[in-house]
């Protein structure tokens, strides 16, 4: 009786190790990849604008 009691406690205490060990590990998440650089061409558009109109209003200035 006293080695089936043995046995259930050192069953107990690796079983104990083993989950804590283990339980971590079931609540990690990967991180998500971070998307790719995209060039849609917006900021060459927009800098194209600005230049534009940085051109009008020098031309108005001296127009005036």
């Amino acid at each position: 009786m006293e080695m089936l009691r043995l046995h259930f406690f050192v069953m107990a205490i690796l079983s104990a190790v083993i989950i804590s060990l283990l339980l971590p590990s079931t609540n990690a998440q990967s991180l998500a990849p971070a998307p790719a650089p995209t060039s849609d061409g917006v900021a060459v558009d927009q800098g194209i604008a600005y230049a534009l109109m940085a051109f009008a209003l020098v031309l108005t200035y001296i127009i005036h």
